[in-house]
């Protein structure tokens, strides 16, 4: 899996995996004339000068060189204080096995990156599945507000993280990997030489780790020295020794 930002040549595919899954998730209450609407109004021709504005952030997620989600953010607030992910979509075919997790992960660091301090997640309020997502991922709802899509007007719920100074971030997933059932913590995340590390555990309570699952190929199958270096004996993929560690080499 790759995460990388979006460039004009994705623009295409962004906008056909957001009709996919607006369809998909959407028409309990959206019209599909609406939905329509929506996808001319944020993915039309103006889309490719959003990639270009230096308060706007599209990342796109990759699977076997195919792009099968996007993530859409703005920047706002003095000085970008406050990140806000827009919209977060993932090809119908590609749910599940921590895709839409890990772009949400990804998408969180690189705003911080920018300058943000505090992030959002904007979902409408009749999307059942997007709700539960924020919550289930580290995000209480924080307010309201109304947004027009095409000719009508909805309410959609304001999610946000508490404060990053406190107990930190996580984003807790249940994954079945080679037969056996582990709990991802994606908030907790090691720095690779391909992709992250995240710390996975036997059980849901989280009292100790139990493994590392390579961020790059989805594999528990690595190795850890005494100085803390990890190995996915899969793909190659390498964490180097912690800080800490490190110090003393």
């Amino acid at each position: 899996m790759e995460i990388r930002t979006a460039t004009d040549s994705d623009t295409e595919t962004i906008r056909s995996i957001a009709q996919q899954s607006l369809s998909s998730t959407y028409t309990d209450f959206l019209e599909s004339e609406t939905i329509d609407q929506a996808i001319e109004q944020w993915y039309g021709d103006s889309f490719s000068d959003d990639l270009d504005t230096a308060d706007s952030l599209v990342l796109v997620v990759e699977r076997d060189g195919d792009v099968v989600g996007f993530s859409q953010s703005d920047l706002i607030g003095q000085q970008h204080s406050t990140g806000r992910i827009l919209w977060l979509h993932i090809d119908p075919d590609h749910r599940g096995g921590g895709t839409g997790v890990r772009l949400l992960v990804r998408t969180r660091e690189r705003l911080l990156e920018e300058g943000a301090d505090h992030i959002q997640g904007l979902v409408l309020a009749d999307n059942e599945g997007g709700n539960a997502f924020y919550e289930n991922h580290g995000f209480e709802q924080a307010g309201q507000r109304e947004v027009d899509i095409g000719e009508e007007t909805f309410t959609e719920n304001v999610y946000a993280e508490g404060d990053l100074e406190d107990e930190g971030w996580s984003a807790i997933d249940e994954l079945e990997i080679d037969g056996e059932t582990v709990y991802v913590n994606y908030g907790e995340a090691a720095r690779g030489s391909k992709s992250p590390f995240y710390s996975a555990y036997e059980t849901d309570d989280r009292e100790e780790v139990y493994a590392w699952l390579c961020g790059q190929c989805d594999s528990l199958d690595n190795t850890m020295d005494t100085m803390g270096r990890i190995q996915c004996n899969v793909c190659g993929n390498q964490r180097k020794a912690t800080r800490w560690d490190a110090s003393y080499l």
